[in-house]
């Protein structure tokens, strides 16, 4: 049996919202072995992420939140794989803007635990910068993986539609700065980093948020 990776791949696409379209880069995480592997946000480009799975069995396809970048290759991958797509019902309204015509297969709650080689990730809720935001947490690795909840240097963007600063601040704060501080942060955009180079920041986030 060989032990669980993390392997990762960028996309590159688009983001719209509120009228406006931006490029974007999204990160893509897989965590698996050599035989199975479960993928955290089908972004932009479903051959890319057929091919980097490379054969194995993909366990689900888990979005941390609906905003397009993050989900707009999810159908097709889900097509390619026989994989189920999970998402958090709070943010059926945002996937519905992308895939009117193609629920979820899933729900994913807070507390909820997936399981792939081997790996435990638990579900976490942390809404702010979409309503059903979640982050998942791999205590076996060492990882959580954010999406757009937390990124090198601060927490996500909060100046759009489904939105609020004070409550990603309060997710933020519960469900990750209480995480071990060398826990790594995998976020869904740019750079990694960990619980503890971002903890000491929170009051700086807040007075800037005011």
């Amino acid at each position: 049996m060989t032990a669980a990776r993390i392997d990762h791949l960028v996309t590159s696409g688009t983001f719209s919202l509120d009228g406006g379209t931006w490029e974007v880069d999204n990160n893509v995480w897989i965590v698996g072995d050599d035989s199975e592997a479960l993928v955290v946000d089908a972004a932009h480009d479903a051959d890319a992420i057929v091919r980097a799975v490379g054969g194995r069995r993909v366990t689900a396809i888990v979005c941390t939140h609906a905003h397009d970048d993050h989900i707009d290759a999810a159908p097709a991958l889900a097509g390619a794989t026989g994989a189920p797509v999970l998402l958090h019902p709070d943010d059926l309204p945002l996937w519905r803007r992308t895939h009117p015509d193609r629920a979820p297969d899933g729900e994913l709650a807070d507390g909820q635990v997936l399981t792939v080689a081997g790996v435990e990730l638990t579900v976490l809720h942390t809404p702010g910068h979409a309503p059903g935001a979640v982050c998942l947490y791999a205590p076996a690795l060492g990882t959580v993986f954010t999406g757009d909840t937390l990124f090198a240097g601060g927490p996500g963007a909060t100046g759009r539609s489904f939105s609020h600063f004070p409550t990603i601040i309060d997710s933020i704060r519960e469900k990750l700065l209480t995480l071990p501080p060398e826990t790594v942060v995998r976020t869904g955009h740019g750079e990694h980093t960990t619980v503890g180079a971002e903890a000491p920041h929170l009051q700086e986030w807040i007075d800037r948020g005011h």
